[in-house]
C-alpha cells in the first residue's frame, strides 16, 4: 500500500470544509439577502416619502422666497405644512441663526441640512429641471395689466396662426404675467417658429427696461465686442447681433441678422448673463436658508425600520427555509460520506473484499483493508503450506532414523560404522533445516543481525568454490571462477558466503555431470552460473518461495531443504541488496546479486545494516 497522502482535491477533509463553507456561505448570504431586501425596502419607502416630503415643503418655500424680500411671514406657512405631514421644519439662515421653527427639541446648530432654499441656485437634484433660477423670481420683469392684455393679444394673434397651419397649442400665464403659447401637437416642420416672428419674442416696456439693465450688467463679464452684439429676449434666450465692426471669429453669420458663435463663446455667454441676472434679481427675493425637516423632538432626519409583523414573518419564512435546505444538504452529504464506511464494515463482517469507488481517504483505507486482506490470505495460505513442508522435510528424516535404530534394536542391522554414518547423515540433514528455519525466523522478526566490514570478493568466492569442489567432482561437474580485478565490499563476510554457498549448491544439483557452474564478480555484482536443467519462464517468480522446487517430487538427489535460496535472498536484502535470476529451460540458469556501493569502513569497525541489530 503507497504511504504518499491523499490529493487534497480527494481528501475527505476537503469535502467536509468544502460543504461546511457551503452551507456557513448559503446561510449568511440567504440572512444578508433577506435582512438587506427587508431594510432596503424599508428604508425606499421612507426615504421616498421623506423626499416626496421634503419636495413639496422645498418647493413651497421656493415659491414663497421668489415672491418675498425677506422670511418674516413664513412661520405660519410652514406651521400649517408641518402639521398636516407631521413633521418638524426649521429655518435657519446660511449662519445658523434660527429663522422659523415649527417645534421644539434638540438644537439643529451641528445637523445637515435637508436642502438649501435659494430660488436664485435651485436643487436640480429636487426640481429635475435644468434652469438654476426659480421661474418665479421675476423681480422688475412684472408686467403691469396693460401689458399684460398686449401680450395675451400677440399671444392670441399665434395660436391663430399656428390653427391655420394644422397645429394645436395653449396659452399659458406666466409668473411675469406673460401669456405665452405651448404646443399641445407635433411640429414638424417648423411652423411655430414663423408664427412666433413679431409676436411673441417682442418685450413689453417694462420688460425691455428690465433686459436693458441684464445687458449692463453683463457687459462687465462680456467684455466690450461681446457685449456691444448682446441680445436678450424675453425667454431669457441670447443671440450676438451683427454690427459694422463686428469681429470676424464669432462664428459664421446668419440670415436672421445675428451670429451662431461657438460652443465656447455661447457657454461664456450663457453664463454672465446668468449671473447678471441672479444679482438683478437679489434685492427682490429672500435671502437662501437652510431647510431641516425632521421627525417631532429628533436631531436630524432620520430613517426607522421598524419590525413589523410582515417583515417578521418574511424573516421566520427565509430563516427556516434556510434551516431546512441546510438539512438536507447536510444530511444528503452524510449519507453520502457514510455509505461507503458502511460499504466497508460490511465487507469486514463478511471477511471479503471491499469495493474501491472514491478516490479519498476512505477510498485510501478500502484499497488497504483489501490489500491487507490479500496479504492474510497469502500468508494463511503460506503458513499452511510451510507447516506441510517443515512436517515433510522433517519426517524423511526422522522415519529414517527410527527405522534404522527399530531395526538394530531386532537385529535386523548390524549396528556398524556405516550404521552410524546413515544416522549422523540424517541427523546433519535435520540440524541443516532447522538452522535454515531459524535464520528465516530471524528474518521474518527482524532480529537478523549482519556485520558488515570491509570484504575481499576475491577471498570469500575462493573459500566458497573450494568448500564445494568435492561436492562438484562427486556429481561429475565443474567448478570454476571468473572474478574481475579485486572488489571490495562493505559486507559480512559468514553472510555472504552463506548467499554464495547456497546459490553454487543449487546450481551443482540442478546441472549434470559434465556440466560447468562459473563463481563471477565484478564491482558491487556476484554471479553464478550452470548449464543445468533451467527453470520454467512460469516457475521463475515462485523460485525463491520457502519449500517451493521445481522438481515436485522432492527426491533427495534433486532438491534439497527447499530454504536455500529463500534464505539468500534474505541475506542480500538484509545487506540493503537485490537477488535475481534469468533462466532458460534446458540451457541453464544465472543468478544474480547486486550489492549497495562500497562504503569504507574501517576494519575493526562493526555495525548492524538490518532491522532488530544493536
Amino acid at each position: 500500500m503507497s504511504s504518499r497522502r491523499v490529493p487534497i482535491r480527494h481528501s475527505l477533509v476537503t469535502r467536509l470544509l468544502v460543504t461546511s463553507v457551503l452551507i456557513a456561505v448559503a446561510a449568511i448570504a440567504s440572512t444578508a439577502w433577506l435582512a438587506t431586501l427587508t431594510a432596503t425596502r424599508a428604508i425606499s419607502q421612507e426615504r421616498g416619502q421623506s423626499l416626496s416630503d421634503d419636495k413639496r415643503v422645498y418647493d413651497t418655500l421656493l415659491g414663497y422666497a421668489a415672491t418675498h424680500k425677506d422670511w418674516s411671514g413664513v412661520l405660519p406657512l410652514i406651521t400649517q405644512r408641518a402639521a398636516d405631514l407631521d413633521r418638524r421644519i426649521t429655518l435657519m439662515t446660511e449662519d445658523r441663526v434660527l429663522i422659523a421653527d415649527t417645534g421644539t427639541g434638540p438644537s439643529l446648530r451641528t445637523a445637515r441640512p435637508s436642502v438649501v432654499v435659494d430660488p436664485l441656485n435651485l436643487d436640480l437634484g429636487l426640481t429635475g429641471g435644468t434652469d438654476r433660477i426659480d421661474k418665479r423670481a421675476v423681480g422688475p420683469y412684472l408686467i403691469p395689466p396693460d401689458e399684460r392684455t398686449l401680450t395675451t393679444k400677440l399671444a392670441d394673434d399665434e395660436l391663430t396662426c399656428l390653427r391655420s397651419h394644422g397645429i394645436d397649442a395653449k396659452i399659458t400665464k406666466q409668473p411675469s404675467g406673460r401669456a405665452t403659447i405651448t404646443l399641445t401637437t407635433p411640429d414638424a416642420g417648423g411652423i411655430a417658429t414663423t408664427c412666433s416672428e413679431g409676436f411673441a419674442d417682442d418685450a413689453t416696456k417694462t420688460e425691455a427696461k428690465a433686459l436693458q439693465a441684464l445687458r449692463e450688467r453683463s457687459a462687465p463679464c462680456l467684455g466690450p465686442t461681446l457685449a456691444a452684439q448682446l441680445q436678450i429676449r424675453a425667454d431669457f434666450s441670447t443671440y450676438l447681433a451683427k454690427t459694422a465692426t463686428g469681429p470676424s471669429d464669432l462664428g459664421p453669420p446668419t440670415n436672421q441678422g445675428s451670429y451662431a458663435p461657438s460652443a465656447a463663446t455661447a457657454a461664456r455667454v450663457n453664463s454672465c448673463v446668468e449671473k447678471a441676472r441672479r444679482a438683478q434679481l437679489q434685492p427682490y427675493v429672500a435671502p437662501a436658508a437652510l431647510l431641516f425637516v425632521t421627525e417631532p423632538n429628533a436631531a436630524a432626519d432620520q430613517t426607522t425600520f421598524t419590525l413589523s409583523g410582515d417583515n417578521i414573518v418574511r424573516i421566520l419564512a427565509v430563516t427556516g427555509g434556510v434551516l431546512l435546505a441546510t438539512i438536507l444538504l447536510t444530511v444528503l452529504v452524510g449519507r453520502r460520506l457514510v455509505r461507503p464506511l458502511r460499504a466497508l464494515t460490511e465487507a469486514v463482517d463478511r471477511h471479503a473484499p471491499a469495493q474501491v469507488s472514491t478516490q479519498d481517504e476512505i477510498g485510501r483505507l478500502a484499497r488497504a483493508f483489501n490489500d491487507s486482506t490479500d496479504r492474510r490470505d497469502l500468508a494463511e495460505s503460506q503458513r499452511r503450506a510451510m507447516v506441510s513442508d517443515v512436517a515433510h522435510e522433517l519426517r524423511s528424516p526422522l522415519s529414517n532414523i527410527r527405522s534404522w535404530l527399530e531395526a538394530a534394536q531386532d537385529d535386523l542391522t548390524p549396528t556398524d560404522a556405516h550404521l552410524l554414518d546413515l544416522l549422523h547423515e540424517e541427523a546433519v540433514l535435520l540440524q541443516h533445516v532447522i538452522e535454515d528455519l531459524s535464520d528465516l525466523a530471524a528474518a521474518d522478526a527482524g532480529t537478523l543481525r549482519i556485520h558488515p566490514e570491509p570484504t575481499s570478493v576475491r577471498d570469500v568466492l575462493t573459500q566458497v568454490v573450494d568448500s564445494h569442489q568435492g561436492t562438484a567432482r562427486g556429481g561429475g561437474v565443474e567448478l570454476a571462477m571468473d572474478i574481475q580485478a579485486d572488489p571490495m565490499l562493505a559486507a559480512d563476510a559468514v553472510r555472504l558466503r552463506q548467499i554464495v554457498g547456497n546459490l553454487v549448491s543449487n546450481a551443482i544439483r540442478h546441472t549434470p555431470p559434465g556440466g560447468t557452474v562459473t563463481v563471477g564478480a565484478q564491482d558491487t555484482t556476484i554471479t553464478v552460473q550452470d548449464i543445468g536443467s533451467g527453470i520454467a519462464t512460469e516457475n521463475l517468480p515462485r523460485i525463491f518461495d520457502r519449500f517451493w522446487r521445481a522438481d515436485e517430487s522432492r527426491t533427495r538427489t534433486t532438491g534439497g531443504s527447499g530454504l536455500g535460496l529463500a534464505i539468500a535472498q534474505q541475506l542480500t536484502e538484509a545487506h540493503g541488496g537485490t537477488i535475481s535470476v534469468e533462466s532458460v529451460l534446458g540451457q541453464g540458469s544465472l543468478f544474480t546479486v547486486h550489492l549497495p556501493v562500497p562504503v569504507p569502513v574501517a576494519r575493526s569497525e562493526r555495525f548492524t545494516a538490518a532491522p532488530g541489530g544493536d
